[in-house]
């Protein structure tokens, strides 16, 4: 049996939370596990959407990682 390592070179992740806090914390997480694979933000999008069945806020954030 082989064991090959590969680098991952990008990474794209996508979050989503009813508030931004949630968000924020969320995101922070993911940032601090790929620090592990030393991969770092490259972008971050973000966008609100209001939810017409609660009327609430809908928050939703990509992030793209790449290698250091």
């Amino acid at each position: 049996m082989d064991f090959k390592l590969e680098r991952i070179n990008d990474k794209v992740e996508f979050f989503e939370a009813w508030d931004i806090k949630t968000l924020e914390k969320k995101v922070d997480e993911q940032i601090e596990n790929n620090k592990v694979l030393m991969l770092e933000v490259h972008s971050v999008s973000h966008q609100v959407a209001f939810d017409p069945a609660s009327g609430r806020p809908f928050y939703s954030a990509v992030v793209h990682f790449k290698a250091k």
